[in-house]
């Protein structure tokens, strides 16, 4: 029963670092995406690669510096499967997006469909500071124009 609890428990703090990034890129604060990450962590998404943190955490502050946009991550549909240390994840993913065309973002912004849907391919580890992302690949399915 007690590795039964443990194993639930390490999937909440896996499920929990991906909330955490969706309220991070949406909230203005998308460079602490890189401590998210162990040190050489990796994220690859269309056309993109971040190797490191500190590339991580590059990529992410220029998304930051984008204040046109108002923008939603939702992540759904989430698996978690520990095995020891280390885990494997799957979710999808909806981006609603609007870029605002005066140079700040409006709040509302207007609805419209998602601007993409895809899922996230994750791998965790655990380490001294808790669980952290090993990689996350986003493999986008869905592009509106």
């Amino acid at each position: 029963m007690d590795q039964d609890i443990q194993r639930l428990f390490d999937e909440r703090e896996c499920e929990k670092l991906i909330s955490e990034y969706c309220r991070l890129v949406d909230f203005g604060n998308a460079a602490g995406i890189a401590q998210l990450f162990v040190s050489h962590g990796i994220w690859t998404g269309p056309d993109v690669e971040m190797i490191g943190q500190s590339e991580i955490e590059a990529g992410f502050t220029a998304r930051q510096a984008i204040t046109r946009r108002q923008s939603r991550h939702l992540c759904t549909n989430v698996v978690v499967n520990v095995e020891g240390d280390e885990a494997k994840g799957f979710c999808y993913l909806l981006n609603f997006r609007h870029d605002s065309q005066s140079g700040t973002a409006e709040f509302p912004a207007p609805a419209g469909l998602p601007k993409y849907v895809g899922e996230y391919h994750d791998r965790f580890v655990r380490t001294e500071r808790g669980w952290r992302f090993a990689s996350r690949r986003c493999d986008i399915a869905f592009l509106r124009n």
